[in-house]
């Protein structure tokens, strides 16, 4: 096994394990805080957590922070970046071990930050280990790995949680230790990274520094292209935060689905998961085929996906369901296969999402990655954070109407930019194809001859 691919593969593991700790976590959080809010209500005075406010604090932070990450990641590395990164993560995790008052905002915001550090030093770890021939299979792996996240740690949360109406103290501590665990192997495998011998083209490029690292950012986001993929990774914010912290909570507080309700936001997770691996190991396998027929009509499928799985939604879960728990009707009598089918639909989509731009920019902006990379960060959990923000007061019919609105723009904007693209490739190719005398007549063809041999 070649340096590149050992890298990627344990870069995958290292962040199944950390994010079996956050993203479980995440998906259970509204569940979870309103079991520690009724348990620890007259020790803080009736003050209490709110989970969709913690989540909106990191990501906003998460956001902001995207636009230092490139110069951590150039003064530090990207290895030493992630590990550092990573350690925000089990802090965050740890913090549900004990809760204290106001320990749920400051774990966000410490966390906010390591998350913008940790994903600009992914991208660009994962380009330096790449090349425009496996790109799309490194990728690929890559999200399947980090995805099974997902699934294994839904998995351990189903059955945990059987049985339970309201998470217990017990049930939380037992589940917490287990999640920060997880996330302390992930780091510490990170360490074990390799350093990958540069290339002869990396190798006489000038090493970016932090000041210019944030003045590439700066300029790479007011380019025509880079503003009209910020549509699309504005609308991957906005899904994340849905598929993450609200729908399957929202499943969880449905009353008509039974005594043991909370269980099915951790099977919502899994399925959530198992799409996101079968999108991701469809890419990894047929990479080169998925390219051939264009980026565009990947995004396509995933748009496709996402609307089938947002009218379902819309049909099928009582409107405030993603706020509190309810017995109220939806349009149908909610349906739990119709619910768990919209999860696996909704993590499938985000596959093609993810998957396409993460090799876009690694194959476009393969040079100077980083900044493409933090801007893609920014937009997208500026985008997630705004949809937490705004969860606590709208309902599950709304959040529908908004992802359907940004879905459409999104995806048309990101076929705009694949018809700039292939216009300007066929360009260049037919530049370099045709000779430079060609068309023209023939003394000057003889002239053009005789400069090129001067200059050789």
């Amino acid at each position: 096994m070649d340096r590149g691919l050992f890298n990627i593969i344990l870069m995958g593991i290292s962040f199944l394990l950390i994010f079996t700790a956050f993203q479980t976590g995440a998906i259970i959080q509204k569940n979870v805080v309103q079991a520690i809010n009724s348990e620890y209500n007259k020790a803080w005075n009736g003050k209490e957590w709110n989970a969709y406010n913690s989540l909106a604090i990191l990501y906003a932070v998460f956001s902001l922070a995207n636009w230092i990450a490139p110069s951590t990641v150039a003064l530090l590395g990207p290895k030493v970046s992630m590990i550092l990164s990573a350690l925000t993560y089990c802090f965050f995790v740890a913090n549900f071990l004990h809760p204290v008052l106001y320990g749920l905002t400051s774990a966000s915001i410490i966390m906010g930050v390591g998350a913008g550090v940790i994903w600009t030093a992914q991208g660009n770890f994962l380009t330096i280990n790449s090349n425009h021939e496996n790109i799309s299979r490194n990728t690929g792996i890559f999200w399947c790995l980090f995805q099974g996240s997902l699934l294994f740690g839904n998995i351990f949360v189903y059955f945990q949680f059987q049985g339970q109406e309201n998470i217990d103290s017990r049930t939380r501590t037992i589940t917490y230790t287990v999640l920060t665990s997880a996330a302390l192997l992930g780091t510490f495998l990170l360490c074990f990274l390799r350093k990958v011998e540069p290339s002869s083209s990396s190798s006489s490029k000038k090493s970016t520094g932090p000041l210019e690292a944030i003045c590439n950012s700066f300029k790479l986001l007011k380019t025509e292209k880079m503003m009209l993929l910020c549509l699309v990774f504005f609308y991957t914010g906005l899904e994340i935060s849905f598929y993450s912290g609200i729908y399957s909570a929202s499943i969880g507080f449905v009353t008509s689905l039974g005594k043991d309700r909370t269980k099915y936001a951790g099977i919502s997770g899994i399925l959530i998961g198992a799409g996101e691996i079968i999108g991701g190991a469809a890419f990894s396998i047929f990479g080169k085929r998925t390219l051939k027929c264009g980026r565009d009509s990947i995004i396509f499928l995933g748009y496709l996906l996402h609307m089938i799985s947002f009218a379902a939604i819309y049909i099928n879960m009582p409107p405030d369901a993603s706020i509190q728990e309810t017995s109220q009707l939806a349009y149908i009598p909610t349906s739990l296969t119709i619910a768990l089918a919209c999860s696996f639909l909704l993590g499938l989509g985000d596959s093609c999402f993810n998957n396409i731009i993460n090799s876009l920019i690694g194959s476009v902006y393969q040079e100077d990655s980083s900044p493409a990379f933090a801007i893609f960060k920014f937009i997208q959990s500026l985008a997630t954070a705004m949809a937490f923000f705004y969860s606590n007061y709208i309902t599950i019919d709304i959040h529908m109407y908004i992802l359907s609105t940004f879905a459409t723009i999104g995806t048309l904007a990101f076929f705009a930019v694949e018809r700039t693209s292939k216009i300007e490739k066929a360009g260049s190719t037919s530049s370099i194809s045709e000779p430079p005398s060609a068309g023209k007549p023939k003394h000057l063809q003889s002239i053009d001859s005789q400069i090129t041999l001067v200059v050789d």
